[in-house]
This record gives C-alpha cells, sequence and structure tokens, in this order.
C-alpha cells in the first residue's frame, strides 16, 4: 500500500467506526456508500455477509445473506472471516474480487481484516438485536404479541397520543369452521390475509397484536375507524397457491374510543374496556360490534364478583337444586323432572342469568355442572331409601365439557359413587356448533347409552346440522325449545305450528321421548295433546320447586289438567 491509499483507508475506517457506534443518527445509505469506497480501494469486486441464528442452521442454510457491494465481476473469493458469538449464531463474511485483479499484499489484508472484524460485530449485535425484539414482541408465527401491543400504548401514552385513538378487542367468528373448510394450513393462510388486511387498514401509526388463537387486540386513530369496522364486520379473503379461493370472515369486536385527555396508567385500563365490550358482543345480543360504555364496567365488576365468590360458594354449598317437573300432558302424572341451579347468597336468590354467563366465561361452569349431578344424585338416593316413587331427572351439562376427553368417566363417577340407578339419570347436553364437537357429542352420548343413562338433546334446531344430529347419535329423548311452541293466538295454519307439528311427528317416528318446555297455558297442553307430545314442562304446572316443594309434589305425584287461576 502507498501513503496515499493509507491515508484514505484510515479516513474512511474512521467515517466508518463513527456511523456504527451513533445508532440514534445510523443512516444506512451513508454506511453502504462508505463500504463501497472501501471496496474500490482494494479492488473488490462484491462483499457479502451471512447471518445464522445458530450452528444447525448454519447447515440448513436458514439466515439472511447480506450483499452491499457488487459491481458483478466477483469471480474469486480472496478473504473470508467465520465469527460464532456467545448465544451461537455465526456471522460470516466474505471479499471477492474479479480472476483478472492485481492480488491483495499483507498489510491490504490486514487492513481489509480488520474492516470485516468490525463490520461483523456491529452486524452481529444489530441482528441480535432484532432477533431478541422478535422473539420477546411476536408469537411463534409472527404476528406482534401482547408486549408489543403494551409498548406501543405506552410510548402513546407518554407522547401524550393516546386520546383520539380507538382500543378494539376481536374474536374471529366462526373461525374452527374456516379450518375444517379449508383445513389447517390454508386456515392459517386465511387468518394472516385477514389480519394483513386490518393492519393497512390500521396504517403505519397503529397496531394489530395477537393474544393468542383467532384473538387480536388492536390501537388504531379514530379517523380510521369505519375502515376497519368494514372488515370487521365482513370481508372476503383469498387464499390458496394461485391465489383463485376465497372465503368470507368477519370479527366480533369490543371497541373502546379513548376520549381525549385520558392518562393510562397501566395497559390492564384499555383492556378491560375492550373485554367488557367484546363479552357483550360475543353473545351478539347487541350485534358483532359494541362499544364500550359506563354501564358495561358495571357488568364487569360483576363478572369479577362471581368469579372470585364462585370457588367459595362451591365449598359452603351455597347452590341449590331446585326441581321443575315434567308431566304427562294425558294423564297429570309427573313423569320426570329437570335439576336446574340456584344460589342463595346472604339470604337472597342470585339470578341464574347474573352468574351462569359469566361461569360459562370459563370452566367453572363444567364444576357447577358436576357438583349439580353429584347434588341430584343425592338427592334420588335419598328418595329411594325414604320409599318414594321416583322418576327420572334430567341435569344440565354445558358445550364446555366436550374438551374433556375423560367426560363419559366423569359423568359415571358421580353416578357410580352415589350409588345411583341409572335409569334415573338423564343427561341434558345442548347442540353442538361444530363437526370436531359432534364427533365428541357423538361418543358420549354413545358410552352413557351403554351405561343405560338416557340422554336428551336440548335446544334442538340452535347448532350444527340439527337432522344430522338426531339422525347419527342415539338419544333418548328429543326437548323442544319454547321458541318452537306456538302460543294461543297462532293460527292453526301459523308456520310456527307447522314447524311444531312437524318435528314433534319426527321425533314419535324415530322413537324419540318428546317434551315441550316453556308451556304456559291450557292451550298449549291441548296443542300437546292434539300433535301427541306427551310430556311438557312449565309454568302451567310448576315453577321450578326447592326439594321440599318437589318432594310433596312427588308424594302427590299428579296435577289437575283444567286451566289454572291466573
Amino acid at each position: 500500500m502507498d501513503t496515499k491509499q493509507r491515508k484514505k483507508f484510515t479516513i474512511l475506517f474512521e467515517q466508518m467506526i463513527d456511523v456504527m457506534t451513533d445508532p440514534e443518527h445510523f443512516d444506512r445509505k451513508v454506511f453502504v456508500g462508505i463500504l463501497t469506497e472501501i471496496s474500490l480501494l482494494f479492488r473488490l469486486s462484491k462483499g457479502v455477509t451471512e447471518f445464522y441464528t445458530s450452528m444447525s442452521n448454519e447447515r440448513k442454510g436458514v439466515g439472511e445473506v447480506l450483499i452491499d457491494y457488487d459491481n458483478g465481476h466477483g469471480d474469486v473469493a480472496v478473504l473470508r472471516r467465520r465469527i460464532i458469538g456467545k448465544s451461537g449464531a455465526v456471522i460470516i463474511g466474505t471479499l471477492y474480487m474479479a480472476r483478472d485483479t492485481q492480488p491483495l499484499d499483507e498489510e491490504e489484508r490486514e487492513k481489509l481484516d480488520l474492516v470485516q472484524r468490525a463490520l461483523l460485530s456491529f452486524i452481529s449485535r444489530n441482528r441480535m438485536q432484532d432477533t431478541i425484539e422478535r422473539l420477546g414482541f411476536s408469537d411463534e408465527s409472527g404476528y406482534p404479541n401482547f408486549r408489543a401491543f403494551r409498548r406501543f400504548a405506552e410510548r402513546l401514552n407518554e407522547a401524550g397520543r393516546l386520546g383520539g385513538y380507538v382500543g378494539i378487542y376481536l374474536n374471529l367468528r366462526h373461525f374452527a369452521l374456516i379450518n375444517q373448510a379449508v383445513g389447517r394450513l390454508q386456515g392459517d393462510e386465511v387468518m394472516r390475509s385477514y389480519v394483513n388486511l386490518l393492519e393497512m387498514a390500521a396504517g403505519e401509526d397503529g397496531i394489530i397484536a395477537r393474544l393468542g388463537g383467532d384473538n387480536f387486540v388492536m390501537l388504531v386513530q379514530g379517523e380510521l375507524l369505519d375502515q376497519v369496522t368494514e372488515i370487521l364486520n365482513s370481508a372476503i379473503v383469498y387464499y390458496g397457491e394461485k391465489g383463485d379461493k376465497k372465503v368470507r370472515v368477519s370479527a366480533s369486536a369490543g371497541i373502546f374510543i379513548v376520549p381525549e385527555g385520558f392518562v393510562m396508567n397501566d395497559p390492564g385500563e384499555l383492556m378491560e374496556r375492550m373485554i367488557s365490550a367484546v363479552t357483550v358482543a360475543r353473545r351478539d345480543e347487541q350485534g358483532s360490534i359494541v362499544y364500550y360504555n359506563s354501564e358495561m364496567q358495571v357488568l364487569r365488576d360483576r363478572m369479577m364478583w362471581v368469579q372470585h365468590l364462585f370457588p367459595l360458594a362451591i365449598e359452603n354449598r351455597e347452590f341449590k337444586v331446585f326441581y321443575q317437573p315434567k308431566v304427562d300432558v294425558t294423564s297429570g302424572c309427573i313423569v320426570g323432572a329437570e335439576a336446574l341451579c340456584r344460589w342463595f347468597r346472604d339470604g337472597k336468590i342470585v339470578p341464574p342469568m347474573e352468574f351462569i354467563p359469566v361461569l360459562e366465561q370459563s370452566m367453572d361452569i363444567c364444576t357447577l355442572d358436576f357438583y349439580m349431578l353429584d347434588q341430584t344424585c343425592r338427592d334420588i338416593v335419598r328418595w329411594i331409601a325414604e320409599g318414594r316413587q321416583v322418576v327420572r331427572i334430567s341435569v344440565n351439562l354445558s358445550r364446555k365439557h366436550l374438551t374433556d376427553v375423560d367426560l363419559l368417566e366423569h359423568i359415571m363417577e358421580i353416578i357410580e359413587r352415589n350409588h345411583v340407578p341409572h335409569q334415573y339419570i338423564e343427561i341434558e347436553l345442548t347442540e353442538t356448533t361444530t363437526d370436531v364437537e359432534f364427533k365428541d357429542l357423538k361418543r358420549v352420548v354413545s358410552g352413557l347409552q351403554r351405561e343405560g343413562v338416557y340422554t336428551s338433546v336440548d335446544d334442538f334446531g340452535m347448532g350444527y346440522s340439527s337432522l344430522n344430529l338426531i339422525r347419527e347419535v342415539p338419544w333418548n329423548v328429543l326437548k323442544i325449545d319454547r321458541c318452537f311452541l306456538p302460543t294461543d293466538e297462532d293460527a292453526e295454519d301459523s308456520v310456527t305450528n307447522m314447524m311444531f307439528k312437524h318435528v314433534v311427528a319426527m321425533a314419535r317416528d324415530m322413537g324419540l321421548e318428546c317434551i315441550t318446555e316453556g308451556v304456559e297455558t291450557a292451550g298449549q297442553v291441548e296443542l300437546l295433546r292434539r300433535n301427541q307430545c306427551h310430556i311438557a314442562q312449565g309454568f302451567f304446572f310448576d315453577r321450578p320447586l326447592p326439594v321440599a316443594e318437589f318432594e310433596t309434589r312427588l308424594d302427590q305425584h299428579q296435577y289437575a289438567l283444567e286451566p289454572k287461576d291466573a
């Protein structure tokens, strides 16, 4: 190297170090320009840097390859350095020259080696920071996670810019059905495409992060809310190798419009409001997109109160079994009853609608169901011991139980432990909404049949392929929901009357016992008789009764079928 070349190198090397050690003002264009000048100074044709997070990834060729300078004549590798960091990451730098170029002398090699070591150290540090960023702020599928959302919200809050943003908690509607229809891999592709649509709508000043499964949370500027909600309501998503397949995707969403001047002490303050709203949205009572209001906070507080008290309430046996009789409409005889839950707290009844939906948000509902089955079994055994004329009692089980692969064993353990003759127990199961649940339901019902335990399908007509449900699953009882029961005002040829008549006829032809619930008038009792639906349950006969009152009805055994006074 001559003096002029050495001086030029010293200036370029110092410039390179200055750029690398000032990350706040790092300018990649300037940095690449310096590397280009160094390459020209040493007659290089190409410089390549490889980064692998591990040696196994290096062997597989899974990593990043950076080419910051290439004049198209890099024929021969003249200098290569490989570094393994403390984390196991591998960084490789290779320099190339044209075949007919003057070779490097010893001093030039030393100086280029110095450049490479500095460059590889810089790249290693930055790439590891990127890796840490990905691991810390992304989930396994590459979506930003809740930490990323939290950081984004906290930065807005610090800058006093959170007011005017909108927080959205969203859950993809019926996504399990989409997965079944298109397959898991293409289902992931559909989800990614849908989220990409939301990301584009949210813009660079927004974020969408995945909380797990098909649940996401967003922060977007208020003026972009309309275009985001349009996608939440419904969007056509294309997928497949050629992108020629399509599916419609929508979401349930809870939305909190952050007021101006709002100061966030913790991201949980945003999440609580969004969760309160999405809880209502999931029930679809007010539509699939629900905006937060102060009343929802009261509901949220109520939910937390129920969840907090539930374990102690179970331990103290605050939940009591009430029985609603099932009556033969031709004879007035009690032929069965449904076990229903009532919660007594501080001498008052907590209405079921205030705690059942809350418990159904978690597996607590399963604990309550098994508690109810156990209490019912104890009552039945006592009635037998007391010489009463015992009838079959149905006990409801939530759809949540279908996630329990040992559900059949758990049901039978409770029945057997209490020594209850199997014919006195009926397990009432709600229709399923997915094919996966359908298969589990069929397995459990078939198992209960083998054990001689009766089974009934509740809410018939509301779920997944209702006709298939009664064709493939060996039920004993079809329970017709009150929404199918005509009122006294319905004409004989009304749609409701025709539907009721045909559902009852179908159940009878299939050999199923048919029960109608919600029977409240003498006219409805007569309607059941005309259509040969022999069993009724409803206020015409009795409301759900405490144990002692129900025992009195059992002893009387029969109702008068004349109309009751109003």
